[in-house]
């Protein structure tokens, strides 16, 4: 990604609300439906863009290529995205609390206190 982070759409919430509800059951596939995938589909529903990411050799360090700014995982709010240790994970923040993560069932909630890493997805 070039340039700033593109700003949330006025209806992400709505966005992000349908994204979580599509993948409420859908289970952990690791080529069609990982937590890269859905950290970018929370991306996508919260800003209308796909941002541009390299490989790198760990999951925290690929997904700061995307662009968006790093911040205190306390601080995350609905639609950012956050990284769970042991396993690593990329997750999305629903609420003040909790991220949801892709799990073998479907999604997984986990306090955000168990988040190591915080990005700030839009302004």
């Amino acid at each position: 990604m070039r340039g700033s982070p593109p700003g949330r759409l006025p209806d992400w919430s709505e966005r992000l609300a349908a994204l979580i509800t599509a993948a409420e059951h859908r289970p952990f596939d690791a080529a069609c439906w990982n937590c890269g995938r859905f950290a970018m589909a929370a991306v996508v529903a919260c800003t209308g863009q796909r941002p541009a990411w390299q490989h790198r050799p760990t999951l925290a360090e690929m997904a700061d290529t995307a662009g968006f700014p790093r911040m205190p995982v306390p601080f995350a709010r609905t639609g950012d995205v956050v990284l769970a240790a042991d396993p690593d994970r990329l997750g999305v923040v629903l609420d003040a609390g909790r991220a949801a993560f892709v799990g073998s069932a479907g999604l997984m909630r986990a306090p955000i206190t168990t988040c190591a890493v915080a990005w700030r997805i839009g302004w």
